[in-house]
């Protein structure tokens, strides 16, 4: 297995539909999704905003729409590593790669889902976020945990906690990583790993 193989899950295709959704992700994403109206979307998409009706119900359908697909694809490509052949460590830097390869192929999808919790946690109909965020913790808590009893990985760290930091350290990465800066995303997930394994010191 190698960890350097990791990609992004696929996003929706040149349909309009999902042209019309990659538009609705962007504004959701950089303008803030109680601040962008269905308006927004048509004059964007260069269309009226009667027929941004005719392919979803509402703003909010977009933005579940959004959700759930991106969700979905994430777990199933976590499922995809954690259920391949590989030691742990091999898992574990792939589950990486795959994360700072989707901030960059889906930036928008993860601000979304990173700066937009308190809207979906007051609308109906959004539970599976919350299921599907917990179905990934297992995964990645899975691999932690077989790494311990290999003894790959420390095992006088609190493997909850340590998840936690790294899930806050590498999503939130997509406030500050640039597509097209200098460095790659697999070179920026190369860094982080050379720092979580050898820490600052040098020796």
């Amino acid at each position: 297995m190698t960890p350097r193989t990791g990609r992004a899950p696929a996003k929706n295709g040149g349909t309009r539909r999902g042209e019309l959704l990659g538009i609705a992700a962007q504004l959701f994403a950089t303008r803030g999704y109680s601040q962008t109206t269905v308006r927004d979307i048509a004059d964007e998409a260069g269309i009226l905003s009667g027929s941004l009706y005719h392919h979803f119900a509402s703003k909010e359908d977009m933005l579940r729409e959004i959700l759930k697909e991106f969700m979905d694809d994430l777990l199933a490509a976590f499922a995809g590593i954690a259920g391949k052949d590989g030691t742990p460590r091999e898992q574990f830097d792939a589950l990486v790669y795959t994360a700072f390869a989707t901030i960059h192929e889906r930036p928008f999808a993860v601000a979304l889902y990173q700066n937009e919790s308190a809207v979906v946690g007051s609308l109906a109909d959004f539970g599976f976020v919350g299921k599907t965020s917990l179905k990934i913790e297992k995964l990645w808590l899975g691999v932690l945990q077989a790494g311990r009893e290999t003894g790959e990985f420390r095992d006088d760290l609190e493997v909850s906690l340590v998840y936690r930091f790294i899930r806050d350290t590498v999503w939130s990465s997509v406030r500050w990583y640039n597509p097209r800066g200098k460095l790659r995303h697999d070179v920026v997930a190369e860094q982080y790993l050379a720092m979580l394994y050898g820490g600052l010191l040098a020796g």
